[in-house]
C-alpha cells in the first residue's frame, strides 16, 4: 500500500511492485502482487462506491483519490 501511496495517481507495473516492495530484481510470477491487491481492496475498498485501488489493464496498479465530481 505504502508503494501504491508513495507514487498516487500514477500507475506502477507489477514488476515495479515486486522489485520496491519484495526486492527481487528477477522475474518471478507476478501473481503474487495480484493476490496482494486483492487483499487490499477487501480492507480498502469494501463499503465504498469510489473505487481507490485501480487496475490499469495489462499495466499494473495504481491508487487514485477521487475528484469533486466522485
Amino acid at each position: 500500500m505504502l508503494h501504491l501511496a508513495i507514487h498516487l495517481n500514477q500507475v506502477c507495473s507489477r514488476q515495479q511492485i515486486l522489485k520496491d516492495v519484495w526486492k527481487h530484481d528477477y522475474i518471478v510470477d507476478t501473481n503474487v502482487v495480484d493476490v496482494y491487491i486483492r487483499h487490499l481492496r477487501v480492507k480498502v475498498d469494501k463499503g465504498y462506491k469510489f473505487k481507490m485501488i485501480r487496475t490499469e489493464r495489462g499495466i499494473g496498479y495504481s491508487l487514485r483519490t477521487p475528484t469533486v465530481s466522485e
